[in-house]
């Protein structure tokens, strides 16, 4: 068997493992051992090196495992995507666009949003408006509240929509 399989079944198993609740109900167990275990090691040095070690290898571990998952979930999850677009009406250009440059990416993002119904980009706009109406009377209640008015320095700077 290959070592990549091999790593790929390990890394999965061991994040359905960690994953569960009783996992880590039996790792706070631990910790409460090795804190209960203090006073009969008088808290020395190496009573503390124990916890600070081997909580050190376990997250070194743990980072490259949890990163092969996610980079399998996110793969397997643009696999789907770039299917469901070959499959439909959609542009097939965007298929494989996750491995574009960021300014690529916000490139195709603004073109996007260039397109977006004109009913979203109202409804957003009166949402906009409902927040600053509400952060307005937030100000006018806390203003009252302290019973001095707020200086100019304390409002903030209208924003231009």
């Amino acid at each position: 068997m290959k070592f990549e399989q091999v790593f790929t079944d390990v890394a999965s198993a061991v994040a359905r493992w960690t994953g569960r609740p009783l996992t880590f109900l039996a790792c706070i167990a631990l910790v409460a051992a090795w804190a209960a275990s203090g006073p009969l090691f008088h808290y020395s040095d190496t009573w503390q090196l124990v916890i600070n070690t081997s909580t050190t290898i376990v997250t070194f571990l743990m980072v490259f495992l949890i990163q092969n998952t996610q980079n399998r979930d996110n793969a397997a999850l643009q696999a789907k995507l770039d299917e469901l677009i070959r499959a439909s009406k959609a542009k097939n250009e965007f298929i494989g666009i996750e491995h574009l440059s960021d300014a690529e990416l916000e490139q195709i993002l603004a073109q996007c949003e260039a397109h977006r119904p004109s009913v979203l980009r109202r409804m957003e706009a009166s949402a906009e408006r409902g927040q600053k109406k509400d952060i307005r009377a937030a100000r006018k209640r806390a203003a009252a509240n302290a019973r001095t008015p707020l200086s100019k320095s304390a409002k903030a700077p209208a924003r231009s929509t």
